[in-house]
């Protein structure tokens, strides 16, 4: 009886205990104006255009599908819309979704540049692709799910492009992916070599396409994405679950078999289909992918206690490097001659560089795991360098100093999303 009483009492005190210094972080959150100038900034930013950053001319999935969200603070959906619609007036007859449009009178031919792609559905826009890359396509139908959610508009999915539905076309491009990125021998989704989420792939001077060199392997970060895909095609069109839940699951099982080092508490950089680039002297899994494996979590292939080890082993990494935050894309970096891009230099670009981009994201599921104090403990170094550098900038050096875009309306999107999340949580204290 006695031993009762003390277990209860000891609980209660404990949930008193845990009320109150959520009460104090809540009421310090609230009270933070950064996070209120960030957010304003962030809306300022997604304002001007639906390019990626004003260093680019393009309109990119990977990045529209992390702002679409804040875009439909300030814009009317049809705006929105009509982006969409162009990925899909754009997708390939087998299924496949562009990495970006470009207004067509923009779409110049350069030697060694890219190769754009017309279709007679889109009078306006060219395309182009980057085929080292797997995620195009889960990233189109992640932004849709986005955009249904935000406006409630899901008559969107019965509109027509070229009499096809958009949610048929949403299913084409996943079956793309199964007809055309599937590594049989592990049940896997795959792409070309890069580092972590990159689309730089490890051989040719710009690394964009796939060449003769290119060495196939299956990532976190693309099966990853493939899944968050399917969940949200899934939710959005129920009748896709009888043949997709197989599959997702499939995916789901054969990525942390393959992928997951159990032993490490890690994933694996790269499981090649037919023989590592690299010389047997070199242990690619010493690597960490801060990207993937935050994406990782929003798929849900985690619990609880491997999230809180891999946000350890970031701040591990990030305190090893001297980066300014757990955007780090990887650590250690690759050597300098693991890519042929220059750019790709360690701790430069996706080679190490510090993205605000997918650091927002692992905020995001820190706060969506009930990690809150940690999660606001590692957004606010991204959200300093805006308002010191007055800028959304596109990566940090590893000594913290901006490069690319200023405007990068991706890092933008995620800090406004990682922001909300908190500022929900917080009113609910």
């Amino acid at each position: 009886m006695n031993r009762l009483f003390f277990y209860i009492t000891a609980c209660l005190l404990a949930a008193c205990t845990t009320n109150k210094e959520n009460k104090i972080l809540a009421d310090k959150i609230l009270n933070d104006k950064s996070l209120q100038e960030v957010r304003a900034k962030a809306i300022e930013v997604v304002k001007t255009g639906f390019n990626a950053g004003d260093g680019y001319g393009e309109v990119w999935i990977r990045d529209y599908n992390t702002f679409i969200e804040l875009s439909a603070q300030v814009f009317d959906p049809k705006e929105l819309e009509k982006n969409l619609l162009v990925f899909f007036k754009l997708q390939g007859q087998d299924g496949n979704i562009v990495d970006g449009f470009i207004p067509k009178e923009k779409a110049v031919a350069t030697e060694g540049g890219y190769e754009y792609i017309h279709t007679d559905l889109e009078p306006n826009y060219a395309g182009h692709k980057n085929t080292v890359e797997t995620d195009h396509e889960s990233s189109l139908v992640q932004a849709v799910y986005k955009y249904v959610k935000k406006t409630g508009n899901k008559d969107f999915l019965n509109k027509e492009v070229g009499g096809k539905t958009v949610a048929e076309r949403m299913e084409m491009a996943m079956q793309f992916l199964v007809d055309h990125r599937w590594a049989e021998q592990f049940g896997l989704i795959y792409g070309a070599t890069t580092a972590d989420w990159g689309d730089v792939q490890h051989a040719h001077p710009w690394g964009v396409y796939i060449t003769e060199d290119t060495k196939y392997c299956v990532d976190i970060y693309d099966n990853a994405m493939m899944l968050i895909a399917l969940d949200n095609m899934i939710e959005l069109v129920p009748k896709t679950k009888s043949k997709w839940q197989e599959i997702r699951d499939t995916i789901a099982k054969n990525t942390m078999e393959v992928l997951w080092d159990e032993k490490k508490q890690k994933f694996i950089p790269h499981v090649y289909l037919d023989g590592s680039p690299y010389p047997d002297d070199f242990d690619e899994n010493k690597i960490y992918y801060h990207g993937g494996t935050a994406v990782a979590i929003e798929a849900g292939l985690l619990n609880k206690e491997q999230i809180k080890t891999s946000l350890n082993k970031m701040i591990d990494n990030v305190e090893a490097s001297g980066a300014g935050s757990i955007g780090l894309t990887l650590y250690p970096p690759y050597p300098e001659w693991a890519f042929e891009n220059k750019g790709m230099y360690p701790y430069g670009y996706q080679n190490g560089g510090d993205w605000t981009w997918f650091g927002g994201r692992m905020v995001q599921q820190l706060i969506r795991y009930g990690f809150v104090k940690e999660a606001y403990e590692q957004l606010l170094p991204m959200t300093d360098r805006v308002i010191k550098n007055n800028g959304f900038y596109e990566w940090y050096t590893v000594d913290n100093k901006p490069e690319g875009s200023g405007t990068f309306r991706g890092s933008a999107g995620v800090l406004d999303k990682a922001i909300e999340m908190l500022e929900i949580w917080a009113h609910k204290q």
